[in-house]
């Protein structure tokens, strides 16, 4: 407080030279005392509102490259699990599922493969509200549900464990993996993203191999198969829980931010997205099928889902290196026409060397699909706090399209008998949803040969 002349001439009149110098003390006093820190609340509460720009993100370092470690240990066991669906369709068609269709059959996959898109509506907004904290129960449940798979013997128990059970799982696994590794990176992203994706082509390769093997060569029969891929991955879950850590601090906002869906931009993406996923698992669900049918053996048709892994391990790695150079859009947008093209010629393989030829090339150009797609979708987000959020709703809306995929081409499978339909079908899908992500650029100021 400032005092005035008057005021100090009334402190003369009133009290004398003794008292003018308790006034003149006060004063003094009330100038020079330092504020009082901000209390702990308030500090907090500004630290949880602040903006990060690029400089605050260490795009490497020990810890940061743990985070894409564990990430990668939670897709070599998830996604690198869903994507051995071919030796199981396989497997299912000849033994305890021989009496269904190849739709019916492709229905568990396709649940399998949807849940954990469209439950990131949960997974994605509770890592940023909660942090890692959601990895542990998803660890416990997904173990839970491999050992109950062991148990299946009719289709709706294999619905229940490895459609529905095993997907929800994988959402509250997936989604904390992918908002945490943004908490990391920003210029670099496009690549930690492809690096920590490419776990689950490793699994994709050891699984159908050990499944094929253990399902095809061996006495152990299905229930003991399964239960040695489930005592397989629980040191590679558990290096996740570890691991798998935010770095920045939990957002205090609404827990779903429905205004993401108010963005154009976005929502075309994410429609872009649907069409892409409506085709690209045809060739992983039925490749081991067809090959069947065109004469291949069933042990090597059990590796089929291998070979297409090895392949997108490159195919995941090397678009994600390009994406941070010529932008994220830009490569998901090419990685699907090119997906739809190899699409297109699914039916052309008849031999066996031109089947496994065609699971390589497949391979390579989708394995950009899922890692170009979460490195996109994260342009989108103004607050790296809010990634998981994005991704999360994000893949919801697009992940109808593995719903409706699959069994769709299924029922072409029956009706017609013959794989041509599928791949006319399913490439269109995928080309038409790879021009619609490029075309998301013409709504971007840097415009369609912009660096997005």
């Amino acid at each position: 407080m400032r005092l005035g002349k008057t005021d100090v001439e009334a402190s003369y009149t009133s009290g004398g030279e003794e008292s003018h110098k308790t006034v003149a003390d006060d004063v003094i006093s009330s100038t020079t005392t330092t504020p009082p820190p901000p209390d702990i609340t308030t500090k907090e509460a500004i630290s949880q509102d602040e903006e990060y720009d690029e400089d605050d993100f260490p795009d490497g370092g020990l810890r940061a490259w743990l985070v894409i470690a564990g990430g990668a240990s939670i897709f070599f066991c998830c996604l690198g699990f869903g994507n051995s669906f071919g030796t199981f369709e396989a497997y299912y068609l000849a033994h305890q599922l021989k009496g269904q269709s190849p739709d019916n059959i492709a229905w568990i996959g396709s649940v399998s493969a949807f849940l954990p898109f469209a439950t990131g509506v949960l997974g994605g907004p509770l890592f940023d509200r909660y942090g890692a904290k959601v990895v542990r129960p998803g660890t416990i449940l997904y173990i839970f549900a491999m050992m109950m798979l062991s148990l299946c013997k009719e289709y709706w128990q294999i619905m229940l464990v490895q459609g529905i059970l095993m997907g929800i799982a994988m959402a509250f696994l997936q989604f904390p993996a992918f908002a945490a590794a943004a908490h990391y990176f920003k210029k670099k992203r496009a690549a930690a993203l492809g690096v920590m994706v490419a776990g689950s082509s490793i699994g994709g390769i050891v699984m159908p191999i050990v499944l094929s093997k253990l399902l095809n060569s061996s006495g152990l029969g299905f229930g003991w198969s399964v239960r040695v891929i489930g005592f397989l991955i629980m040191p590679f879950m558990l290096f996740a829980c570890v691991t798998v850590t935010p770095r920045l601090p939990p957002r205090q906002r609404r827990f779903w931010m429905m205004d993401v869906y108010r963005d154009r931009k976005f929502v075309l993406f994410c429609v872009s997205f649907f069409f892409i996923l409506v085709g690209m698992f045809t060739p992983i669900f039925f490749l081991p099928t067809y090959a069947l049918r065109r004469g291949m053996g069933a042990t090597l048709a059990g590796y089929l889902p291998a070979i297409l892994n090895a392949a997108s391990t490159f195919g995941r790695i090397i678009p994600g290196i390009l994406a941070d150079k010529y932008g994220p859009i830009n490569i998901f947008g090419l990685g699907a026409v090119m997906t739809g093209v190899v699409i297109f010629c699914f039916n052309e393989a008849t031999s066996n060397a031109s089947i496994i030829v065609y699971a390589v090339a497949f391979g390579f150009v989708s394995g950009t699909i899922v890692s170009g797609a979460s490195a996109a979708i994260s342009l989108f987000a103004k607050d790296a706090r809010d990634v998981g959020t994005y991704m999360g709703m994000g893949m919801a809306l697009a992940s109808f399209g593995v719903l409706v995929g699959p069994p769709v081409n299924g029922a072409f499978v029956r009706t017609y008998g013959s794989f041509l339909e599928v791949s006319v079908f399913s490439g269109a899908m995928c080309l038409f949803g790879g021009i619609l992500a490029l075309s998301v650029k013409l709504m971007m100021p840097q415009g369609i040969l912009g660096r997005t």
